[in-house]
């Protein structure tokens, strides 16, 4: 899937992904390739720029870890980053809501009740 169809959707992307715990750059990049099972592939370029925002907004913010001889910054949600992402999530059930009503706009058949004078 292309950048440009998920750039609405980053910022949520980005929070979702390290809601469980202080990832570095690489590890947000994979983790939001498995979770969408390879559909979604971000690039460094893309990616470490909305870090950046993220974390100027207040939402992230990060530490530099070393491994080894090499140094990486992991990013990790703050409570506003919190926030955000439920704010996220529920526009994002809104959106996905009112897009499938217009996309698919037969309703669900309901349940038929059963006949009087039968055992079900």
């Amino acid at each position: 899937m292309k950048v440009s169809e998920v750039r609405g959707h980053l910022d949520g992307l980005l929070l979702s992904v390290v809601e469980s715990g202080p990832l570095h750059g690489y590890a947000i990049i994979t983790a939001v390739q498995e979770r969408s099972n390879g559909v979604l592939e971000l690039r460094k370029g893309t990616i470490y720029p909305a870090l950046n925002r993220l974390e100027r907004l207040g939402l992230l913010r990060s530490d530099w870890e070393s491994v080894g001889e090499r140094r990486r910054r992991c990013y990790e949600l703050t409570d506003a980053g919190r926030r955000s992402l439920a704010t996220e999530r529920t526009v994002w059930q809104e959106f996905i809501t009112a897009i499938g009503s217009v996309l698919d706009p037969t309703p669900p058949t309901p349940p038929t009740p059963p006949t009087p004078g039968h055992a079900t």
